[in-house]
Formats: structure tokens, sequence, C-alpha cells
């Protein structure tokens, strides 16, 4: 029997799972919160979490909640839209150590592999022999196998590669019992089953046979039909068991390996980008379009283009699709073996604008960096979509209605005519080709008035695509959204059916309850994100979040659909790439910040030890405040975490160290000879790291006696002025870059003057150790000295040039939410890094800097964080390319885990490396002894020099070295 009430953090289920498991257990308030969430509006406290080690684990971790009576929750990346992924249950998550390639068989193209693997992942293992993957679901970067499977995904090609039913060939699936079976094809004689399964079999094809006249009136004849129990699938003359499990959403078995159908990797693909003044207007192109025989037909309309150009990484490719200002485009793809016929498509595409009266509205995308980056924009629609500021958000629980394509444009009409009615308006983008777009009204769950606006909004939908013989349920399946109106949907013989086939499996109702039957009310507040009463603590913030509506609305900004969960070399999120730990992922600390500060994780949780551990190995790379569409800039979050925790536990003397090392850095520098024995002499490092925290393992920065002081300059007093904001740790540790770049400055006609602070005081600082130890008041106080000393300049117009990243882009970022106004913002937009200004002169055709070739021929470069995030590599990049017959490349790569003092903890230091080692040092240790390593963060070269025993320089230095005279 089922637990009736499950206790959330159970401490005695908690520790026998700790004694018969390898993997982790995590019982805590926080981590219990860290997975109250997925994608959907919904939040339900689980019993607690396993992380399964191995297979093993994952058996024995069911039996333990099969004889204690807990639900069990299989849990994949925890980005499905319908509530699939959370319920008052044990979650299990698959995606640590579950996530390998079992067994590939490339010349029969199948593949074996764990529940937890990503998408993108295998596919990029799959690459080399040719072959992928088909259903090319827009999550691709995070989402697993098994959440696919569990859901039925379909992705953009489904027109052309069906869903995941059609793909999946076998799954291995632990029952609620501890049995292992392998579900597979079946023959109509049965042939050589156990006992047990094929009890099971035969208890499914009766249970087929005696409704197949309910199915054929009730199930949709359509590809997007995923709602309920593929029991359309049961055959007496054979059929595929998996089949039946594929879109189960973990309420029949936990899957342990499942095997894949691969298709081979078209060679060539094309895209066109069809414009359209209307939305009616696209929709009813699409039937014409598809016609064509594409291999994918997506939607994107005017919100979703508007919003994207207003994200960094998406608006410079939208600029290079969009034409004017269309209503809507259509994404149309076609691939194949022959490049000729797919230019043809496209050609045929061109003249069928033409006839339905849009002549000049298709741009074509040949390239395939170009079409790649496309795709990025549309695959992140959902991301984009919850970029929207404030509490009214597109919802999801009608976004993957399905309807026939002849229905298609009178099926969005009627549907915005609803919208209209209940005072709201929705988003649309996604898959046009087979009648399944993904629409979200934008209403405020925080407000009941909108709360039932969305329950009448979702019955006349749902009733409308009845009348259309549609489904409602197209892709992202049922979970609490849509179980509820699987009656009404289906008949209700269908839905007891539908219960026969759950009890056939689990008779216990221990697997997911609540999902596709029995289901709770899709609008029961108790069991949503925001529950009635939800509300803020108050909290005195330090620094300016009022873009955001306030400390609150910036953390709320995540929408969980965890893009920061992405494995490719980028930036975001070094932490979790390393770890693979919910806690270590900007989503994970976004939900922990939300529970704290609206009180559900207990009166004092915002300067626990939890939340700190939460954030302690957040780096403030930026990643995400570049990368994630929804804006999320945990590291200025960590800033306030720490400021608040400041005002409660102090300072421990290892950050006063840090933070304050600008203010006595001129006096340490005339000590350098004796500073410098730290790493010298036997037992100094043991010794400073049992003081201070400061790993044995590593080298500290050399202090030097000539530090930079200031530069006399020595160009004609008519010379362009240019100001250089020397940093901390160029005027201490590095002098020798300060110089190089004054040289190379006036080398090119410019007369440099060395920014200094009035009446003797310390040299200026832009407050960065200072907010990474969370004292914001110290950090103000440095940003007035600083605004100050620099206002002249900006009121001239003289541009303002630094050269170390994390202090050059403090002016431009936490300036203006340490001193909001008009003088920051006019420093932000004057304050360029040294290679940000020499490209812009270039490209302005202003600057004259006469260099010849070096010796080495190649240069291999490695971007600091914030160059990153602040799109600034393309700068440096360009600046190097100055220097005749000098090759550029770069390294792609995340933190290199120095992330200012971060990587001389103790505590972190091998998770630093481990950053390291993930792209960058392996890059560095391949690369020819003659090539020029370049970087231009004070941390990043000292990464490369302890990790890989390489010298890395500024580009200041290379421009040095390469000055004609």
């Amino acid at each position: 029997m089922t637990n009736p009430s499950p206790h959330p953090g159970d401490s005695a289920l908690a520790a026998r799972l700790r004694r018969e498991l390898a993997g982790e257990v995590l019982f805590d308030p926080f981590s219990r919160g860290r997975y109250a969430t997925d994608a959907s509006i919904y939040q339900i406290e689980p019993v607690g979490v396993v992380v399964p080690r191995t297979r093993d684990d994952l058996v024995a971790a069911v039996q333990i909640a099969a004889e204690e009576g807990v639900p069990i929750l299989p849990r994949g990346a925890g980005t499905s839209q319908c509530g699939q992924t959370v319920g008052a249950a044990l979650v299990i998550d698959f995606t640590k150590h579950l996530d390998g390639i079992l067994a590939l068989d490339a010349a029969a193209r199948r593949v074996t592999v764990e529940p937890g693997l990503v998408l993108d992942r295998l596919n990029r293992a799959l690459r080399p022999q040719g072959l992928f993957f088909p259903v090319d679901v827009s999550t691709a970067s995070r989402a697993t196998i098994g959440g696919m499977a569990g859901n039925n995904s379909c992705g953009a090609r489904s027109i052309r590669y069906g869903n995941m039913v059609h793909n999946v060939r076998a799954i291995e699936a632990v029952l609620a019992d501890g049995t292992t079976i392998e579900f597979g094809p079946v023959p109509g004689n049965l042939g050589d089953l156990d006992s047990s399964y094929r009890e099971l079999v035969e208890r499914l094809r009766g249970l087929a046979a005696r409704e197949a006249g309910e199915l054929a009136a009730h199930f949709p004849k359509l590809l997007r039909r995923v709602g309920g129990y593929n029991i359309d699938t049961l055959s007496p003359q054979g059929h595929n068991m998996a089949h039946v499990l594929v879109g189960s959403e973990g309420t029949l078995s936990a899957f342990s390996q499942i095997t894949l159908d691969l298709q081979p990797i078209p060679p060539h693909k094309v895209l066109g980008v069809c414009h359209f003044p209307t939305f009616y207007a696209a929709m009813d192109a699409t039937k014409h379009i598809v016609a064509l025989e594409p291999a994918a037909v997506e939607l994107v309309d005017r919100t979703m283009i508007d919003l994207a150009r207003d994200i960094p990484i998406y608006a410079g490719t939208v600029g290079r699709f969009i034409k004017g200002a269309p209503e809507a485009v259509l994404l149309v793809e076609f691939a194949g073996e022959e490049h000729a016929e797919q230019l043809r498509g496209l050609r045929r595409l061109g003249e069928l604008m033409a006839d339905l009266g849009y002549p000049d509205a298709l741009v074509e995308a040949v390239e395939p960096a170009f079409q790649a980056e496309i795709w990025e924009v549309r695959k992140a629609g959902l991301n984009i979509m919850m970029s929207m500021k404030g509490d009214g958000k597109p919802v999801s629980f009608i976004e993957d209605c399905a309807v026939a394509l002849d229905d298609l444009a009178d099926y969005t009409d009627r549907l915005t005519q609803v919208f209209a009615k209940h005072g709201t308006s929705g988003t649309w983008y996604a898959h046009a080709s087979v009648g399944c777009l993904h629409v979200r009204p934008i209403l405020n769950m925080k407000d009941e008035a909108d709360v039932r606006k969305m329950r009448a909004i979702a019955e006349e939908a749902f009733a409308m695509v009845r009348d259309y013989k549609g489904s409602h349920s197209g892709e992202h399946g049922d979970g609490l959204v849509r179980s509820e109106f699987h009656e009404p949907m289906f008949g209700a013989r269908l839905a007891r059916a539908f219960e026969e086939v759950k009890e056939a499996f689990d008779p216990a109702g221990l697997f997911n309850p609540g999902k596709i039957v029995k289901p709770p009310k899709m609008d029961d507040r108790s069991l949503f994100r925001f529950k009635p009463g939800y509300a803020v603590r108050p909290m005195e913030t330090a620094l300016d979040w009022s873009a955001w509506g306030g400390f609150a609305g910036a953390v709320e900004m995540c929408n969980n659909n965890g893009a920061c969960r992405k494995a490719d070399p980028g930036v975001m999120c070094p932490s979790y790439r390393v770890t693979k730990d919910e806690q270590h992922l900007t989503r994970g600390r976004a939900n922990s910040l939300r529970l704290a500060i609206s009180g559900q994780l207990g009166t004092d949780a915002m300067t626990s030890d939890a939340l700190a551990e939460t954030m302690d190995l957040c780096v403030s790379c930026k990643g995400c405040k570049r990368e994630c569409p929804t804006g999320v800039d945990m590291a200025r979050m960590k800033i306030e975490v720490l400021h608040q925790r400041r005002k409660r536990h102090g300072l421990p003397l290892k950050e006063r160290l840090i933070a304050y090392l600008p203010r006595y850095a001129p006096a340490a520098a005339r000590l350098a000879p004796l500073l410098n024995l730290r790493d010298r002499l036997p037992g100094l490092p043991a010794l400073t790291e049992k003081l201070f925290g400061f790993s044995a393992k590593r080298s500290l920065p050399r202090w030097r006696r000539n530090s930079f002081r200031g530069w006399e300059s020595r160009a004609a007093n008519g010379a362009r002025r240019v100001i250089l904001l020397a940093d901390t740790f160029s005027r201490a540790f590095e002098p020798d870059n300060a110089r190089a770049a004054c040289r190379v400055l006036e080398a090119a006609g410019y007369r440099v003057e060395v920014a200094e602070a009035p009446d003797g005081s310390p040299p200026l600082c832009c407050g960065r150790t200072f907010l990474s130890a969370g004292l914001v008041q110290e950090a103000k106080a440095e940003a007035r000295r600083t605004l100050a000393a620099l206002k002249p300049y900006v009121d001239e117009g003289i541009p303002i040039v630094g050269l170390e990243p994390s202090c050059l882009l403090t002016l431009r970022d936490e300036f203006t939410v340490l001193l909001p106004g008009e003088e920051t913002k006019r420093l932000a937009a004057t304050a360029q890094l040294f290679e940000e200004f020499l490209a812009a002169e270039h490209a302005a055709g202003r600057l004259t800097l006469p260099l010849k070739a070096l010796p080495q021929k190649k240069a291999l470069l490695h971007g600091h964080c914030h160059q990153k995030a602040f799109a600034a590599m393309g700068a440096v990049e360009a600046t190097l390319r100055l220097i005749p017959d000098l090759e550029v490349s770069t390294i792609e790569s995340s933190c290199c885990g120095m992330a200012g003092a971060f990587g001389y903890e103790a505590a972190h230091y091998e998770v630093s490396m481990q950053m390291a080692e993930l792209s960058l040092l392996p890059a560095v240790r391949a690369t020819e002894p003659d090539t020029l390593l370049v970087a231009d963060g004070t941390s990043c070269r000292h990464q490369i020099a302890d990790g890989a025993g390489r010298e890395a320089v500024h580009v200041a230095r290379v421009l040095e070295q390469a000055l004609a005279s």
C-alpha cells in the first residue's frame, strides 16, 4: 500500500537509503526545495532525493520505497512543463551517474543508453559514425533520453522522423516490486516470454481488443497525440511493449536502459525564413509549405522576435534573419543527400511565397553556421518568451494542442479571440508543420483572478480542440495540467482503460501518482509554485534591483527550464559542469533563493550556512548574465547574499585579506622580496594554508617592487587623449601589462594619461574585491572615488580604457546598481577594455598602429569569463589579427576555475582544477610550444601557469612585441 501521507525529510527512510545505497541521499530542506519544481507552474515538496550511482542503486531505491510504501518519482533534467517531475514522492535523479552509452551498433543504426544521458551528448558521440538520434527537442542541451521517452517527446523534425514512440526500440524497466524486465517487440504468439511478462502482455492486449471501438472513435488521428497511454499500439498480430512505456511519464516503472533507432545525418541542409504580414497568413500558408516536403516548418511570432532582440546572445542573429517587422515567420528546412536538391526546394519555396502574394519575403540561410544560429534562437523559444519582466508571464497549460493543418489558421484565430475575451493575449511559436503550436496566454499565477482565467481558457481551448478532432496534448505530455481532461478528451471508457494500464504495471500506485490517471485539479493552488499567501519577506537590499521590480522579481525570473544545465563547452554554468549537482546550478541556486526570501526554508534562511553552501561554488563568471535567456544574474545575486550574511556573521580573516587587497597593495609591494618568500621556502605554503586558507598546492601572485605608479606621456600635446584606469593587479603584480598598454597606445598616436585619485589617496579601485566578500558599502565608497575621479574625462568624452576584464567591466555592470543614476550610466558607456578600444578605433578607420610580424605565427586565445559575458571576445580576436601573418584561434572553454581568489583557496582548489581540466588545460597542453598563449585575465594566466606550466600573456604584451619600432 502507498503511504497516504509520506513525510518530507523522513529521517528513518533517509538512514535506510544511506545504508543500502552507494549514491547520494538528499533529504535536507534545501535539497527537497530544489527538486520541488520543474518548468511548470507547480511546486510540490518531495519526500527526499536519491541520486543513484549504479543500476543496482536504482533497483534498491525502488525496492526500499515499495517496502516503505513511499511513492517513487523518476526524474531527468526536470524541464517538464506540465508538472510531470514534481510530487510528494522519493525523487530519483538519473542525470549525474546513470548517463552512459552502453552499446552502439552503427551498422544496425541502434544504440543502448542509460536514461540520464543528455541528447546533445549522445549526438556528439554518434556524429563520427554519421548517425544521429532524430527526435530533436529544443531542450537538447539538457533533455535526457529517459525524460524524452517518458514524455514521448517530438521535436522540430517530427514531420519526417516521428515522435519518441516511433524511435524507441526497447526499454529495460524496473517495476514497483523491484523486478527488471526488458520491454521490446513481442510476436503475435508471444514467443517464449516468462510467465509474469506474458501475463502482463496478455492483459494489455485484451484491454486493447476490448476497447478497439473506443480507440477508433476517440483517439485523435494525428501524429502529435501524446496524451494518456499508447494503448493504440497494442495488437494481437504483434507489437512493441516498449511503446506502452513511452509517454507514461514515470507512472508505470523506472527506466534503467533504453535502446534507440538511429538515422543517418542528412549531409546537406538549407533553411528558408518566410516572412508574413499577419499571423493568420502564416498559419494559412503552412499547409501549402508542407506540400513541398520539408524536414521542418517552425513558427516564430512577433512577440518572440521582439523579446529576442533584447537578449544579447540572440540580438545579432535576429538582426540578420528578420527583415522589417513581420507579425510571424516560418523557418522551413530542407535536408537530404544532394545539396542541389535542397537548393531546388528553397527555390520552390520562394516561388510558393510569391504565388501566395508574398514576393521578396524569403530570407535564405545556406551556410551551416548561419542556419545553426537561427535554430538556436528557435530552440530558446520558451526561455525567450519567459524573459518578460513582471509577474505576468506566458503560462504553459494549453501550449501544445495539435490540430490538422487544414484547421490550423481557424483554430489559432478562434483561440486568439478566447484570449481577448478574458483580457489577455498569447505568445506563439514552434511546430507549424504538424499543427502543434506552443501558445501561452500571459497570466499572473500569483493572482487568484488570473488563475480562474487559466481554468476558463483551458476548458474553452480543449473544447475547441475536440471540435477539430485534435489532440489536447501534442508534445509536452499530461502531468498535472492535462491529466484532468482525459475523460472529456477520450471518453469515460478510455479514461478507465488508462487506469487499468496503471493497475497492471503498478498495482500499489507507487510510481508518480496523480499523473495521467486519478489526477488532482489542474488549478489546485496548493500545488502551485506561488501558493495562496505567497509573499516575500521584507529585506533591505544593498544593490538596486528596480529593473526587475525588486530582488524577488530578479530571482523569480528563473523559469526552471534548465538552460544552465547545458553540457557544451560554453560559459554557463561551470560549477554544475564539474559537480553535476542541482545545488551548484544557476537554477538550483535561484530556487533556493526564492524559497529563502519567501520564508519557505525558515526565518534565517538568507543568512544560513545552507544558503552559503548553495552559493559557494558560484564563481561569479557572469555566464548566466549573458546566456540565461531570462536574465538570471547569479553573480549579482551572490553579492546580495554575501552582504546579508556579512551583516550577521562578520568577515573571516581570509576574506578580509582578499577584500582589502587594493588598500594595502601599495605598501605591500614595497615588501615584495619578503612576501614572495612564501613560494620559495619549504613549509611556508602549508603554514599559510593553515593560517589563512590559501592552498599549499597553489602559488600566489608575485609582488613586484617596481609596481606601476603612473606614466609620463611622450605624445604630442595635440594627440587624442586616452585615460588608462590601472587596476590593482596591473599595478602591484603585473606592471609590465600596464606599461605595454601605454607604449602601444602611444605608438598608435594617443596621449596616455593614467587616472589617479586626488590628494594622494590610495590608487583608484573598482571595488571588485569588496564585492566578492559582500562588503557592498566599502565597494560603494570605492565606486564614488572612481566616479568622481573619472567624471571630468567622461564629461569631455575622453575614452577610459582598462586592462583587467573583471575590474574594468565592473564600471559597466555593478557600478550601475551600486550607485544608480546618470553619472554611472555615462561612465558605463565610456569605459572600454583596451582591446575594445583598439578594435573600435580600427573599425572606424582611426587606428594607425605600426605592427610587424612576430616570430610566432600562431596565437591561442583564452577568454576571460567577463569578456565572454559582455561580448568582448570579438574585440580581442580582431585586435590580435592586426598583427601581420598571425593565425588566431580561440579555446572554446568555460571558466578557467581561478575566478579571482576562488582557485587560490584550499577549500576550492580541487574543483578549480576540475573546471580548468574541462577544456582549457587540455587545449593548452595540446598546443605547440611556439604558439603564443593569450589571456587577458590575471587569474586565467595564473591558472594556465599552474596547471599547464605555460606562460600566457595579456594582449597588450603581444602588441608591444609586434610594434614596428
